[in-house]
């Protein structure tokens, strides 16, 4: 798609810039990685009112050019290195209205970048409730720079921000908001000179970091830093001359342009609210409530669309048997890749009702809330503040968790949250979750209201954060670290949830969810179908053979004989033997070959164990009668002891197995990504399934026990 120009919106932490985002780009957007890095990127697509295109960037929320994290590293290379592929010929800066004196702080070092800037002035409506008044003409004429009031929420002022774009000129316009010169005499024009850089406070930034830029190549920070210690040049003292320097214009600059009402009140709705979510014994008793609605939704409102949908998939199965001539072919198309999709498609309502809470919770600005509160707990274990965000963001996805760790500046405490993240129960583990409790537990409901399903749903989730804050004290007393953390974070203030910035969000997860969970299912059911329907010369046939003696046809029905050689034939094939061999392994925790099967083609990802589960049991079922895979699984004997394979004690050894094995080979790839090493992938995978395995045959022998 040809672009005019490339928009960045840049802006501190929390100021609307995403949801501007989502407004300027609806659906056009996509989710990449910064050049060279693995930090995520969005990018999106924008008409103009004059039908012209611009490519938008999301750039990482940040308080300043002065880097703490790579995320925030990845704003100052994109706005400073010409040459890189997201650098923008235009920026928008995101401002909080409420809180302008302190996002000018920003703007400040944006604009003597000298990129073209549009100041998109948010949340025009807190402000006005706060009492703040701002004189927008007067701001914009200070400044050298369009300033438009928006309420990105709302919808409002848009129209006039894509106008404010359409007629920028290529030309920065902005005023200096200081002397560079000045902060660094003579050194600022001799790096501007050497590195022929026109722009003075690019230069000055050169110096500051240039032993942290990457687009700077060995020559230029040895040239760089040999002209910093020839002049002598101390960057902590030029950075605090700066920032006194900057507050100094923004001072004036608000001076007449910002005015509080008389009589506005100081204590916020928002911090009478705070008094209440986060108090060291209510909040935390209001976050469970909270817990609670949304597992009890997650069953109760998906149960009617979900049946829709195994009703839409049964039809399917059995109408291509029907008509689809009998063959190779068929029964890989429906056998192997629709049962294996069906265990992607019929947990979508599931998928989508999680994520749309997650979405009003962060929407709201309650999931900060709870990450204020839990930093406390965070504390008692010996963890950095800063691990509560990957902890908490673990509940989607343990992949962009663990690459949120790089804003953990204490190595020890980073490695730690690395290690125990996927603890947490995230996404993936849900249909696997789902599909065991609805074979173990009873849809039923305590006190008229409590759903049991959704209760045991909500207690593996607890399982998983409260094992991760356990692993996290112990690994801390064999690991300790003298360097302190601290953990800073700005609570925005509560508002209604944007609700088509719900449903997008929804929508994204969902899709992610269907296409990148079921690329890597159909290719492992598709790879399985073929082990489980061959094996070595003849074994299969013997095996069938086997069942059309006397013995047997005279004992059973010709429905039940052709169940069983399909049963046989499965157990001899390529697939059936791998389960065979690691069987003596697992059998301790209750499980049989088949599930043995599950666990291995799992390592793909989690939740291809319900793709394998339906395309295990499609192959050893009925061609004319196609089932769900709960159906299946239910009705599946001991081919031993012809009791239930998956009893009550075996659902729930899988459950706990699940919740904490290291079944995910795209977090153990990201983990030797962040490390760089191979050690820590391994010690990760070991010891997580050490515990499931030991935890898994503890739930197995108790429950037997009480059995």
């Amino acid at each position: 798609m040809r672009c005019d120009r490339k928009i960045a919106l840049v802006g501190n932490p929390n100021s609307g810039k995403s949801t501007l985002f989502n407004i300027l780009t609806g659906l056009n957007q996509k989710v990449g990685n910064f050049p060279g890095v693995t930090v995520d990127k969005k990018v999106g697509h924008c008409k103009l009112l004059d039908d012209s295109r611009i490519q938008v960037i999301d750039l990482p929320g940040t308080y300043s050019l002065y880097p703490k994290s790579k995320d925030e590293r990845i704003v100052m290379e994109t706005l400073i290195d010409k040459k890189n592929t997201t650098h923008p010929d235009v920026i928008i800066f995101v401002a909080d209205a409420s809180n302008l004196r302190r996002n000018l702080l920003l703007y400040t070092q944006v604009a003597d970048l000298k990129i073209p800037v549009i100041i998109a002035l948010n949340m025009m409506d807190l402000a006005s409730k706060g009492g703040i008044k701002i004189a927008i003409d007067a701001l914009s004429n200070k400044l050298g720079v369009q300033v438009i009031p928006i309420s990105a929420r709302n919808s409002e002022g848009i129209d006039q921000l894509k106008q404010a774009i359409q007629y920028t000129s290529e030309i920065p316009v902005q005023v200096d908001t200081i002397q560079v010169s000045e902060l660094a005499p003579g050194l600022v024009d001799k790096i501007a000179e050497e590195m022929h850089i026109n722009e003075p406070y690019i230069a000055l930034q050169l110096v500051h970091q240039y032993d942290q830029l990457s687009f700077l190549s060995t020559t230029d920070r040895n040239r760089i830093g040999a002209i910093a210690q020839a002049f002598s040049f101390h960057s902590q003292k030029v950075q605090a001359a700066e920032i006194i320097a900057r507050y100094n214009f923004i001072n004036d600059v608000l001076f007449d342009t910002l005015k509080l009402k008389e009589g506005a009140k100081r204590e916020t709705v928002s911090n009478r609210i705070d008094a209440i979510l986060t108090h060291k014994v209510f909040g935390f008793v209001i976050f469970f409530a909270v817990l609670f609605l949304v597992f009890q939704s997650i069953f109760s409102w998906s149960a009617y669309p979900m049946d829709l949908i195994k009703e839409l998939l049964i039809w399917l199965g059995n109408v291509g048997h029907q008509l689809l001539p009998a063959g190779v072919l068929t029964n890989l198309l429906i056998d192997g890749v629709l049962a294996g999709l069906s265990g992607v498609l019929v947990f979508v309502p599931q998928i989508a009702i999680l994520f749309a809470f997650i979405s009003i919770l962060e929407d709201t600005g309650y999931m900060s809330r709870v990450t204020f509160m839990m930093d406390k707990i965070m504390r008692k274990v010996g963890l950095n503040g800063k691990s509560v965000v990957p902890l908490i963001g673990g509940f989607a996805c343990a992949v962009p968790s663990i690459m949120s760790t790089r804003n953990i500046e204490n190595w020890k405490d980073r490695m730690i949250t690395i290690m125990v993240t996927p603890l947490v129960s995230c996404s993936a583990r849900l249909p696997v979750y789902t599909l065991l409790i609805s074979l173990a537990v009873p849809n039923q409901r305590v006190f008229g209201f409590i759903n049991m399903q959704g209760l045991v749903l909500m207690a593996m989730y607890v399982l998983g954060m409260v094992s991760a804050l356990v692993v996290a004290w112990l690994m801390k007393q064999m690991v300790r670290s003298r360097e302190r953390g601290y953990f800073i974070m700005e609570l925005p203030v509560y508002r209604m949830p944007r609700w088509n910035n719900v449903l997008l969000t929804m929508y994204q997860k969902v899709k992610a969810f269907v296409f990148e969970a079921g690329k890597v299912i159909v290719a492992v059911s598709i790879v399985l179908w073929v082990l489980a329907s061959y094996g070595p010369a003849d074994s299969q046939e013997r095996a069938e053979r086997v069942y059309e003696s006397s013995i047997y046809t005279e004992k059973y029905p010709p429905q039940e004989i052709e169940r069983l050689k399909a049963s046989a034939k499965l157990e001899y094939s390529y697939a059936g033997i791998l389960g065979r061999v690691i069987e003596p392994v697992i059998k301790p925790l209750g499980f049989d070959w088949k599930i043995g099967i599950a666990l291995i083609t799992s390592f793909a990802a989690r939740e291809v164990f319900v793709g394998t589960m339906a395309v295990i049991y499609s192959v050893d079922a009925d061609e004319a009668n196609t089932e769900s895979v709960q159906q299946k699984m239910r009705s599946a004997k001991n081919s031993d002891t012809g009791l239930p394979v998956f009893t009550t004690a075996v659902a729930f050894s899988l459950m706990v197995f699940y919740a904490f094995a290291m079944q995910c080979m795209s977090t153990l790839a990201v983990v030797y990504r962040e490390t760089k090493s191979w050690k820590w992938p391994a010690i990760q995978f070991g010891y997580m399934t050490a515990m499931a395995y030991f935890a898994s045959l503890l739930v197995y022998f108790c429950l037997n026990r009480i059995g």
